[in-house]
């Protein structure tokens, strides 16, 4: 490989690890504005982790890396070596992940790093597989989590101000991100030591903020930059979405398109890291799923490295996974970024994670260009250009169409190319073209959930009440003033009471009674004298208030208004989170045209959180300490526990709750909650957001196990049922002249490569047609032209076996059914 003569200012950070005997010492370079830092003699310990204008250096050698998101707590220890084995075959390098504080430190100075938050034991099965790490320490790390990962008991530090200049934040900020540090260095991890850790990340998205801070941004971004320096762990930090990150902390790219959006590398010695790409768009409830296109992902990637020099891309998510328990943040549905290049359940997202593949695969053969080639550009076009890397043996080409519409006939070096509408063609050695942004030739996938169970029989179900409080006397907390819900909760359940009494004298011409409730939360349940009035529910896009007005029947005399708060999730963004106020803020009476009776300074009562949840009630030993009841002739009234009983599902196939037929609440398994559940909110389309509700394995018993649900609105559990989760049709469709897969070398020609995932096998040959078949994996039949060997031929190739390839050549078929015809093949098959 050809290396630049280039003076690399390089930024070198190997600083007092714990297992150097000699100490390594850092020393700013002299007239660059960057640092070096040198590596003594650490004992057989690997070299220099570095960077320069172009790109991340790992023990000398500039690398060209792609990495993938995926979080410790969103999936089980046990799916962790299929997910980065996954994420390895798909030609990643690198997995990012974020630190979550809150499930650390969950009460102050009590840490937990046992099961799901076991972050060593994550850390080192992506090492065993060869991978390495990007540490997002933050300790804010926003990631649609509760409070933007933050403990609640930080709110409640006295004189604190979130992410600014101020002491008490900065000393437990410096505290978390010191003992992550030191834990790290450990064990081991860090890359100088022989660890997988690359990279570091302090703070996230800070920029965003930033302006509510005024001066004291400026410093706390300076303070933080040098605090995680400070901390010699060894690798390069970096600040996403912070175009002033202090030298020598990097600048990076988060967002849909870096390579337009970018404003890049803040000093001429930082390379082009982009790494937030998003893959879809985080699903809230109330909304339809947004799939992002594999075409747009590939060429937003491919754009940011021709454009940008980009020489580092994480996809967020590669891997969403389970909002388990009351993680989510405020409205998220609980499956997050399942569209990804792997779904919720590790299942291998079809076509998007085949085309990227293809993409690495392209991009990394021509890494010497990429990494130490000089760069040009040219026009081709009106909306047509291309970006030239170029060694003296070596040379790649980017040639983009940002037309929509239309194909564009171009020519590069007296080479004439039609460029795809709004594409992006990689030319290896600038001349053969082995990939295309806007050209899937990856297989497609199609997942079905299988009903296993249903629980129909209502002789199976047993319910127990909610009891409402009513007495304003045995609350847990009394005041003459409405207390804040998240303050009072201290996040550790969604729901709060409010309890008051009311002195009710009737009218003479008994005029109606109009109760009045102004809420900043997001669901608000009344009840007057036990008996259920209403509800309001607020969305992630509307008005903070949620205001409840109707009327309610009143008895004469004393009575009793007990008001439910609940939040979905709390926030995870924004200036200022601990100032946020949430829950009921105003409450009035009114009776007929008389002026409104304010409750607001009455005397209170407030029950922090259901009693279900006090007394545990979702686990085995729990459920004892209620009677429960059979709910034939029981009406699916609001705020009701649920409880039954199902068999562990054969096979290994993803274990799913479809709770289609229920209205809100969350819902465990065997004492696990695996999350939130509101189906009952509607998306534009008149479907839930999220229907389908993810149990792992792990959280199974070899039998028999335990269901149980808090239903908050009102729903019918006869209509749930179990389901498993497969791919169980998968499809390919190659033209003749696409350009050949780069997994096989020297494979030529192109070919229909099919697979089935989870030990399955391809059992039925559904279409098959060489020739000029119309349609696409979704609609499909056959055109003008077909080969009538065509499904003999695939049937012969593929059937009861776990994956196959059909070569695009009319030799296979018996000859050209019709030449003159440019030809493809398109197939469809069963996997079982």
């Amino acid at each position: 490989m050809a290396v630049a003569k280039e003076v690399v200012a390089v930024v070198t950070l190997l600083l007092g690890l714990t297992s150097c005997t000699t100490s390594s010492t850092a020393a700013a370079t002299a007239g660059t504005g960057s640092a070096r830092w040198r590596e003594e003699d650490c004992g057989g310990v690997r070299g220099e982790v570095t960077y320069d204008h172009r790109a991340l250096v790992l023990n000398g050698t500039r690398r060209l890396l792609f990495a993938g998101e995926m979080h410790y707590p969103r999936s089980t220890p046990e799916m962790w070596p299929k997910l980065i084995g996954k994420a390895k075959e798909g030609g990643l390098d690198v997995i990012q992940t974020y630190i979550f504080w809150n499930v650390h430190e969950p009460v102050q100075g009590q840490y937990n790093f046992e099961g799901r938050y076991d972050l060593v034991r994550f850390i080192k099965e992506i090492q065993a597989q060869g991978l390495y790490v990007s540490l997002r320490i933050g300790p804010f790390i926003e990631s649609e989590w509760k409070y933007g990962g933050f403990p609640f008991w930080l709110h409640d530090v006295p004189n604190i101000i979130f992410r600014s200049d101020n002491e008490p934040f900065k000393q437990h900020m410096q505290r978390f991100v010191t003992d992550i540090v030191n834990m790290m260095k450990h064990e081991g991890l860090y890359y100088p030591q022989g660890g997988p850790i690359i990279t570091s990340q302090i703070e996230n998205e800070y920029q965003m903020v930033e302006p509510a801070f005024g001066s004291s941004g400026q410093r706390y971004v300076s303070w933080a930059a040098a605090m995680a320096v400070d901390l010699q762990t060894g690798v390069p930090w970096t600040m996403c979405k912070q175009n002033d990150a202090p030298d020598p902390v990097i600048n990076t790219c988060n967002g849909l398109i870096c390579g337009e959006t970018f404003v890049g590398p803040n000093s001429a010695n930082k390379p082009a890291l982009w790494t937030e790409n998003w893959t879809s768009r985080y699903l809230i409830y109330g909304n339809d799923t947004k799939l992002r296109s594999p075409e747009d992902i590939a060429f937003a990637v491919a754009y940011f490295i021709a454009r940008k020099n980009g020489s580092y891309v994480s996809y967020y998510m590669y891997h969403g996974g389970t909002n388990f328990g009351r993680f989510a943040s405020s409205y998220v549905t609980t499956s997050y970024y399942d569209g990804a290049p792997l779904d919720e359940y590790g299942l291998i997202w079809q076509p998007t994670w085949g085309h990227l593949r293809e993409l690495h695969a392209s991009v990394k053969q021509s890494s010497e260009p990429l990494l130490f080639g000089t760069y040009s550009n040219l026009s081709l076009g009106q909306e047509q250009e291309a970006h030239i890397f170029e060694t003296e043996s070596q040379c790649v080409a980017f040639l983009v169409n940002f037309d929509r519409h239309h194909i564009s006939e171009v020519v590069f070096r007296n080479i004439s190319l039609e460029l795809a509408p709004k594409s992006i063609s990689i030319l290896s050695d600038c001349k053969r073209v082995v990939f295309e942004t806007a050209k899937v030739t990856a297989q497609h996938g199609s997942r079905t959930a299988e009903e296993v169970q249903s629980f129909s029989d209502i002789n199976t179900w047993m319910a127990f009440k909610e009891p409402i409080p009513q007495d304003v006397s045995k609350a847990t907390y009394s005041g003459n003033r409405l207390f804040e819900h998240l303050s009072t909760t201290k996040d550790d359940t969604d729901y709060l009471w409010y309890i008051v009494g009311y002195e009710y004298t009737p009218s003479d011409d008994d005029q109606l009674v109009l109760i009045n409730v102004e809420s900043r939360a997001h669901i608000l349940h009344a009840f007057v004298n036990n008996a259920y009035v209403g509800k309001i529910y607020g969305s992630h896009g509307g008005p903070a208030n949620i205001i409840l007005n109707m009327n309610i029947s009143l008895k004469e005399g004393p009575n009793t208004i007990s008001l439910l708060s609940a939040m979905v999730g709390s926030p995870d963004s924004g200036a200022h989170m601990e100032r946020r106020v949430f829950g009921i803020r105003k409450v009035s009476i009114q009776q007929g045209q008389q002026p409104g009776h304010l409750l607001n300074n009455e005397l209170w009562g407030y029950q922090v959180g259901l009693f279900g949840e006090r007394n545990s009630i979702y686990t085995q030993e729990g459920s004892k300490n209620v009677e429960w009841t059979t709910i034939d002739n029981m009406a699916y009234s609001p705020l009701t526990w649920y409880k039954t009983t199902f068999s562990t599902p054969a096979g290994n196939d993803a274990v799913t709750l479809n709770l289609t037929g229920m209205g809100k609440g969350e819902v465990w398994v065997n004492g696990e909650s695996i999350g939130r559940y509101w189906v009952s909110f509607k998306a534009p389309s008149g479907n839930p957001s999220q229907s389908l509700y993810h149990i792992p394995r792990q959280f199974l018993n070899p039998q028999d196990n335990i269901l149980v649900l808090f239903e908050e609105m009102g729903g019918n559990p006869q209509q749930i049922t179990v389901n498993t989760v497969s791919v169980t049709r998968v499809c390919g469709n190659v033209n003749e002249l696409s350009a050949p897969s780069l997994q096989y070398k020297d494979k030529e020609p192109p070919a229909v490569d099919l697979w089935c995932q989870e030990g399955k096998q391809i059992s039925a040959i559904e279409f098959a047609s060489y020739g000029n078949p119309v349609g696409d994996c979704k609609r499909f039949g056959f055109g003008s032209c077909h080969a009538g060997s065509s499904e003999s031929v695939v049937k012969q190739a593929c059937l009861g076996k776990s994956g196959c390839s059909i070569p695009i050549t009319p030799i296979k078929f018996g000859g050209d059914p019709c030449p003159g015809i440019q030809k493809s093949l398109l197939v469809v098959a069963n996997c079982r």
